[in-house]
C-alpha cells in the first residue's frame, strides 16, 4: 500500500491546491492528514489565499480516499464544512507490516508517547517540523506542514511506500528518505 501523509493545511487554497497536484501526481492508495486542515490558529499568520471555504470543497473531492486526524485547531464547526470524519484524537493502523499511530501531536508526540506495546511509528505533525527520530520503542515522524513550514523547513509531505518514507516538498523531490528495518 502507498500512503501520502501530510498536516498542517491551515486553510491554505494556494498550498492545498499544489498539494493535491502531488496527491494526484503519487496516486496513493489513501491520503492520511494529521489534522489542522482549516483554521490557521491565532499564533500563525494567515497563510497564502486563506480560504477555508475553498480548501473544505477541494477536500471534499477526495474524501472517499482520505484518512484524518483532529488537530488542535479543528472543531465541530469544521466539521460542518467537510463532507469525512476529522474529530478523532488518533487513528491506529497496520500498514505494510508497520503499526501506524497517526495523531495530530497536540496531545500525544515524540516528548509525550502513547502506551503502545511493541515497535510502532508515531505520525504526528503539530510542530510544522520535519523530524525522524527513534524515542524508545516509537519511531517518530513528522511530515512538517503544507502551508506553514517552520524551523528553515520547505512546505512538505511523506510518503510510505513498503517500509520507507520519504519527505518530498512541494515539486515532489524527495529531501529525506527512512526505512523502517
Amino acid at each position: 500500500m502507498k500512503l501520502m501523509i501530510a498536516s498542517d493545511l491551515h486553510g491554505s487554497a494556494h498550498y492545498v491546491k499544489k498539494f493535491l497536484d502531488r496527491y494526484r501526481a503519487e496516486a496513493p492508495d489513501r491520503l492520511l492528514l494529521l489534522g489542522d486542515l482549516l483554521y490557521h490558529g491565532p499564533r500563525n499568520p494567515l497563510p497564502q489565499d486563506y480560504d477555508c471555504p475553498a480548501v473544505a470543497d477541494a477536500l471534499n473531492a477526495v474524501r472517499d480516499r482520505l484518512l484524518t486526524v483532529r488537530g488542535n485547531c479543528d472543531c465541530e464547526v469544521d466539521q460542518m464544512l467537510l463532507h469525512f470524519p476529522i474529530l478523532a484524537d488518533y487513528a491506529l493502523l497496520e500498514v505494510n507490516g508497520l503499526t501506524l499511530y497517526a495523531t495530530h501531536g497536540h496531545l500525544f508526540g515524540p516528548d509525550h508517547l502513547p502506551e503502545m506495546a511493541g515497535p510502532y511509528v508515531l505520525l504526528s505533525g503539530h510542530t510544522h517540523v520535519p523530524m525522524c527520530e527513534q524515542r524508545g520503542e516509537a519511531l517518530c515522524l513528522n511530515p512538517g506542514s503544507v502551508s506553514i513550514p517552520k524551523g528553515g523547513s520547505v512546505g512538505s509531505y511523506v510518503v510510505l511506500e513498503g517500509k520507507t518514507f520519504s519527505w518530498k516538498n512541494l515539486e515532489g523531490e524527495v529531501y529525506q528518505s527512512h526505512t523502517v528495518e
